[in-house]
């Protein structure tokens, strides 16, 4: 049973907490307009000078696997875009797009279902830009999509044991196999994904109007370049005002210019190379094989996932093997890292690792434990309320590293498979407990910080455009969720 720390401990670990909080919703709060990385280190500090955690401690609770992970995938992240992989999911997102609703809706399926598989933080990562510029090409808002993304991440990733962070460690606590786990909470997945995207198309119906006329003119231009008209048509489109990035772009292919030729891509062919071998092979060739090792080094990182293997060592040799084969100064591959968002990480770590030192969390906890039993719709629905609660207050992964044991010995009680639904219950809930506002998940926190950074098309996610979609997406799909776990048994 987890005590309650000692008064003062209490009060100024809450108060800790409480600034970090407040920074990390108002990042431009008037009196102390910081950001939401100062106020992490703030937060982290204050900590520490309070004495509700040693430094010796606060280093120790800095998750240093999550840190590597978020780095290794923004390096890989990177070496893909060099690679074409967005120009390719590009056109799968928009071959044959109906407008701004279909689109929704296209990456609410594609970000929850390669979230399952490369993780929700991953996903985040490598595709918030791209997801920022395909809106932009579209002349649609932002917003609806970067909540598109961020959701449907969080609600794919609870489906596999790889999707995130927490997911690992109940797979690791509980002993469940990867295609019980699957199984286990693949109905409640694809329900949840169905009912998030309605709900957006339904919030945002009126934000995408008119943009099927976009789309359509696009796609009017594009085929018009396809046809092969005249140098003369063709330069006037190009130089029209109502030409869109997409016609553009078509031209750019249709007249010798390589869509993947971007400045400031890893890859680009305007930085030579002095290895032997690249020598002898003509560019084209060259830059054949390094797309060609990027997208083989990435689906191996993949099955090393699923085989079981260190998740964030698994990506950190893929970044160190793209970097190594790509011969030349990594200087400008590791720039492109957001080193802000890994240093908003370490402060949040030590300043919820604090707050759980206080005994707050398990207090809740203890006090509701006997109203929550699994065998019950009352208990499972008071369940599901504190790990709501607690993995918005104190982060999903405390929360599963607190409440794992105590919920599994509780479902103990019941029988052996109450156990196992227990567990999954577990992962349900502390993920899409995720999408209840920007600081439920790590991945939310990736979007925003992201998006807000992103050197084009830059959108900021606010705290409260977050929970206005957030708060009831996360309830809905949460209690629909629920029945369905464990149905299909492996």
């Amino acid at each position: 049973m987890t005590q309650l720390a000692p008064l003062p401990k209490v009060v100024m670990g809450s108060l800790a907490f409480g600034v970090f909080w407040m920074l990390a919703v108002f990042p431009s709060v008037p009196f102390l307009p910081i950001g939401r990385t100062a106020g992490a280190l703030l937060g982290a500090v204050l900590m520490i000078v309070f004495h509700v955690i040693s430094a010796d401690d606060a280093y120790a609770s800095i998750d240093l696997p999550i840190l590597g992970l978020l780095f290794a995938t923004m390096v890989v992240g990177g070496y893909l875009k060099g690679a074409g992989m967005f120009k390719h999911l590009g056109k799968l997102l928009a071959w044959r797009s109906q407008g701004g609703r279909d689109l929704l809706c296209r990456v609410c399926v594609v970000t929850a279902l390669a979230s399952a598989l490369f993780t929700n933080d991953t996903c985040c990562v490598v595709l918030t830009e791209f997801v920022l510029e395909l809106a932009a090409e579209r002349n649609l808002p932002a917003k609806p999509f970067l909540l598109a993304l961020a959701t449907s991440a969080n609600i794919g990733s609870s489906a596999t044991p790889i999707g995130n962070p927490q997911n690992l460690v109940i797979a690791f606590n509980s002993k469940i196999t990867f295609l019980q786990f699957f199984f286990g909470i693949l109905p409640a997945m694809l329900a949840g994904m169905g009912v998030n995207t309605v709900m957006l198309l339904c919030m945002y119906w009126k934000d995408l109007e008119g943009a099927d006329e976009v789309a359509a003119a696009a796609g009017k231009e594009m085929e018009a370049v396809e046809e092969g008209r005249s140098p003369a048509s063709v330069l006037s489109l190009k130089n029209s005002p109502t030409a869109t990035p997409a016609a553009h772009g078509a031209l750019r292919q249709r007249h010798g210019y390589d869509t993947d030729d971007d400045p400031d891509s890893m890859m680009s062919e305007n930085i030579p190379t002095k290895h032997r071998w690249f020598m002898q092979c003509s560019e084209h060739r060259r830059k054949l094989f390094l797309k060609s090792f990027a997208y083989v080094v990435t689906v191996g990182m993949l099955v090393a996932y699923m085989l079981g293997l260190n998740m964030s060592w698994t990506a950190i040799t893929t970044a160190i093997a793209l970097v190594v084969v790509d011969f030349r100064d990594a200087e400008p591959c590791l720039d492109k890292v957001s080193y802000s968002l890994l240093v908003f990480f370490s402060g949040m770590f030590v300043t919820v690792s604090g707050f759980n030192k206080t005994g707050l969390p398990g207090a809740i906890w203890n006090f509701m434990a006997p109203y929550a039993k699994i065998n019950h719709v009352s208990g499972v629905t008071v369940l599901s309320l504190i790990i709501l609660l607690l993995s918005n207050l104190a982060s999903n992964v405390p929360t599963v590293l607190l409440m794992g044991d105590e919920v599994a010995a509780s479902a103990a009680t019941i029988s052996a498979s109450a156990v196992t639904r227990s567990w999954l219950l577990l992962a349900w809930v502390s993920t899409v407990a995720g999408n209840l506002s920007l600081l439920g998940s790590a991945a939310n926190l990736i979007v925003c910080e992201q998006a807000r950074r992103a050197p084009r098309n830059a959108h900021d996610l606010s705290f409260w455009s977050h929970v206005v979609f957030g708060v009831p997406s996360t309830l809905v799909v949460t209690a629909i969720g629920i029945p369905l776990i464990g149905k299909i048994a492996f």
